[in-house]
């Protein structure tokens, strides 16, 4: 593998210097804050464990901040990039700062969440700075569309990041923190502060580690059907699982016996459950 130069990364005079010249203005409708640290992009691919042999797929590069660096340690880079501007950049962004290895780099203009096959060999791990409006939904579809995928590293809002990596019982489990769990062991993996961003975004953000489950969870229901009960457990979270459910399974004493036949108690709530034991309910419904 060819070194790059060593001031290939962008610092923060780049990052303006590239978005003048494109005209590009981050927007909070896509939920843009560009990364303008070195360190901070050198840091989350050595969190994220990159390998020599990685084909890593990127969701959401902007001016390449992150690519540069995953370029560095991975084989193979495929960025997914829905903006016309940046997407029609980052080639030639490549190109000029790190020609060694352009051609492993590869870009996807499409919007996440429509992409369903990406070039090359596929992929074995998604580092990525996710738009923080669409985060959960985006990371979901990738882990479900791409088997390939071992581990993850992304940042997001340090809220969202709590979110996904909370465990049953505590107040910020729900429907994000179960069906991540549904594909991978999950854990916040570090903090990163606002001025590493261009703008300054008004909330702190985080890494979170997922690292895929390396046999699928055991249950005879579809994902599908344990992602529906989950659904309806936390659509009325306050609600005992008995009346939560009752719409999902047809009636409360239908839903009673589902649970009763899981071994989970009716009168508990969704926060207490593992993946598990909602496929488990899943299953028993009739």
């Amino acid at each position: 593998m060819s070194s790059p130069t060593p001031d290939a990364l962008l610092g923060p005079a780049d990052v303006r210097e590239l978005a003048a010249a494109l005209g590009v203005r981050p927007t909070k409708q896509r939920g843009q804050n560009f990364v303008i640290d070195a360190n901070t992009v050198r840091r989350i691919v050595r969190t994220a464990e990159v390998r020599p042999d990685d084909v890593v797929v990127e969701v959401g590069p902007g001016l390449g901040s992150l690519t540069l660096a995953l370029l560095e340690a991975a084989d193979r880079v495929t960025a997914v990039e829905i903006d016309d501007v940046l997407a029609g950049a980052l080639p030639a962004t490549v190109a000029a700062r790190m020609p060694a290895r352009a051609d492993r780099f590869a870009l996807v203009h499409s919007d996440a969440m429509h992409v369903r096959e990406l070039p090359g060999p596929a992929p074995t791990a998604l580092v990525a700075n996710l738009p923080y409006n669409v985060a959960v939904p985006v990371l979901l579809h990738m882990l479900d569309t791409f088997p390939g995928i071992e581990r993850t590293l992304v940042m997001v809002q340090a809220e969202v990041a709590d979110r996904l990596a909370a465990g049953p019982g505590s107040k910020v489990y729900g429907v994000p923190s179960v069906k991540a769990n549904w594909y991978a062991e999950v854990k916040r993996a570090g903090s990163i502060g606002r001025n590493v961003f261009w703008p300054a975004p008004n909330v702190d953000s985080g890494l979170v580690s997922l690292v895929r489950r390396s046999e699928p969870l055991r249950t005879t229901a579809s994902k599908a059907e344990v992602f529906a009960v989950v659904d309806a457990a936390f659509a009325q979270r306050r609600k005992t699982l008995r009346a939560a459910l009752a719409g999902w399974a047809g009636s409360a004493a239908a839903a009673e016996a589902a649970l009763v036949g899981a071994g989970v108690s009716p009168q508990a709530r969704g926060e207490a459950l593992t993946v598990e034991e909602f496929a488990r309910i899943a299953e028993h419904k009739v």
